[in-house]
């Protein structure tokens, strides 16, 4: 089995949510989806590309939780080493 570590996992997230609007200079841990105007739509996608990846399946109720970045990457590492 591939070990999935946190900097893949941020840099896929950070090339994905620029292909959305945001310079990927402020896509850091600690941005918010707010903050970068990352959209529910946005989420949805980032989600698809996530499962199309690590096999990871975020459902809407994982990311309506969400609000930072960092917070979104460590879902994904936590459920891609479950």
């Amino acid at each position: 089995m591939t070990v999935i570590t946190k900097e893949q996992v941020q840099a896929r997230v950070t090339e994905a949510l620029s292909s959305f609007g945001p310079d990927a200079d402020q896509i850091t841990l600690e941005a918010t989806f707010e903050e970068l105007d990352i959209d529910s739509l946005d989420l949805v996608e980032l989600a698809q590309i996530v499962e199309d990846d690590y096999g990871v399946v975020l459902k809407g109720e994982d990311m309506k939780d969400l609000t930072t970045v960092g917070e979104a990457v460590d879902l994904i590492v936590a459920r891609a080493s479950a």
